[in-house]
């Protein structure tokens, strides 16, 4: 039992550690350092797109294990459990981002080549700026929801 929910917590921590790192250190780091804010978006969409599938991989992992370690200590895996569907709308929203969001973004950015090229009041621009703010919006209920389910998951909190 305790290897489930070391199981389960782990897929969390990487998870929502990910989101953390990403958006404090990672992406203003980057914009920071580097020589041009193309590269550094470069940068940050190359490693939000990875951050996604570790997110998607670590739901699946952690509903794994879940649903495991619920059957192991009341024999049924209570696929409905609150942390059960609140990981899967984290997977939900994490998809949407990924397919929807950040795949749209990545053709505008094909689109229009250095993003700082063009002008602030063109519609791809304009555009790509509220797709932006749709993908930080999901990020940040992925991680407000993961939040929720590390509490309902830590042992002694249930």
């Amino acid at each position: 039992m305790a290897f489930l929910r070391f199981v389960m917590l782990l897929a969390l921590v990487v998870w929502i550690g990910g989101i953390i790192f990403f958006a404090f250190v990672l992406a203003p780091t980057v914009f920071s350092v580097l020589p041009t804010r193309h590269l550094a978006g470069q940068v940050v969409n190359r490693s939000l797109h990875l951050l996604h599938w570790i997110g998607v991989v670590s739901g699946i992992v952690f509903l794994a294990a879940s649903m495991a370690w619920s059957a192991a200590t009341s024999g049924w895996a209570h696929p409905l459990a609150l942390r059960h569907l609140l990981v899967c709308l984290m997977i939900a929203l994490t998809l949407t981002s990924l397919f929807v969001v950040s795949a749209r973004m990545e053709t505008l950015r094909a689109g229009m080549g250095v993003i700082d090229d063009i002008s602030p009041t063109d519609a791809r621009r304009l555009e790509f700026n509220r797709l932006h703010g749709w993908s930080t919006r999901l990020e940040v209920a992925v991680l407000v929801l993961g939040l929720a389910v590390l509490y309902l998951t830590a042992p002694g909190l249930e």
